[in-house]
């Protein structure tokens, strides 16, 4: 009895230390895009990564990171044997609620507990989040470093320029608010009241025409790719019977 108890302890110890000890640290050579460790009491993230096996001397890798918490981004070579400890960043889906001077109120939708978050540690693409909508809240060792809002938003134009018919073809912009406070360049057709799908990644838009659902703007973009293709395929046809 005690020896098969001993025996299911060593390896329940074997496998918890073995899990541990690679969940804790990272080697380098072993790293991914999107690997979180911890450099000199600070969180970085890997964005580029390439081993490099030059003709003289010790192969190396070669990475871009970013510090999660400034956003700062710098080139760095480690030995490919290095390693570095992780660095759990937690992300929590929370509602946003309202705003009082410097301070944004968000919501944890599992304990329904509100946090105030500084205005410092928020985005500017935070400027495209509406009231009620779901946004990431990543923190650090308990400690709030950014608010990741929803990847898309459609947001209404409030107030622009009147548009003019025609004006599609053209890459004239001019301002637009939308009802976040947001100011935005649009094309001249774009009218107050229509609806733009933002991404808030790269902050370019479509923009959904009346009463269109996402879905139905989906079908339309394909409909005029195909339209585009055929348009291109004609001409070809025209040049090769010239």
């Amino acid at each position: 009895f005690f020896f098969f108890f001993f025996f299911f302890f060593f390896v329940f110890f074997f496998f918890f230390f073995f899990f541990f000890k690679q969940k804790t640290a990272y080697e380098i050579s072993a790293c991914l895009v999107g690997s979180e460790m911890c450099i000199r009491d600070s969180v970085y993230s890997i964005i580029e990564f390439q081993h490099v096996k030059p003709g003289k001397g010790a192969a190396f890798v070669r990475t871009k990171i970013r510090n999660v918490i400034t956003g700062a981004v710098t080139e760095k070579t480690f030995n490919p044997n290095d390693k570095y400890p992780s660095a759990y960043i937690e992300k929590k889906d929370m509602q946003y609620l309202y705003v009082d001077g410097d301070l944004y109120y968000f919501m944890n939708l599992e304990s329904y507990e509100q946090i105030p978050i500084n205005k410092s540690v928020l985005g500017d693409n935070f400027k495209f989040v509406n009231e009620n909508m779901e946004c990431k809240v990543l923190s650090y060792k308990g400690n709030v470093f950014g608010v990741e809002p929803p990847l898309f938003v459609e947001l209404k134009v409030t107030k622009t320029d009147p548009g003019f018919k025609g004006d599609t073809a053209t890459n004239a912009t001019k301002p637009a608010i939308l009802e976040t406070g947001a100011e935005i360049k649009v094309p001249l057709f774009i009218e107050e009241g229509d609806i733009l799908r933002i991404d808030t990644r790269t902050v370019s838009y479509t923009h959904l025409r009346a009463h269109e659902t996402p879905e139905h703007l989906v079908c339309r973009l394909l409909l005029e790719k195909k339209k585009k293709k055929k348009k291109k395929n004609k001409k070809k046809k025209k040049k090769k019977k010239k």
